[in-house]
């Protein structure tokens, strides 16, 4: 997320459902959570994330690993379901 992104009224990207992937000007639904750290600086149970489509889970995990910050990537949760609206009962 960029200041314009704020600006801009868009969703943090760690919102859930109707979370946008992390590469640069993609704005697909996130599929994927990329969990990495950076050990010249983050303690080593420290996991920050970055949000994936299925399109950039490639080339995201790529950057991560050749950089030696990739921990693991997992799926985003489900969106919770909710009951029947009331009018629908």
């Amino acid at each position: 997320m960029s200041i314009f992104d704020l600006a801009a009224g868009l969703p943090p990207a760690s919102a859930g459902p109707g979370a946008v992937c992390s590469r640069k000007a993609c704005r697909a639904q996130a599929s994927w959570q990329l969990l990495w750290n950076n050990p010249k600086i983050h303690p080593p149970e420290r996991r920050k994330t970055w949000l994936a489509c299925a399109e950039h889970r490639g080339w995201l995990e790529d950057y991560l690993q050749t950089r030696g910050l990739w921990k693991e990537t997992i799926p985003m949760p489900a969106a919770p379901t909710t009951g029947p609206m009331e009018h629908e009962r």
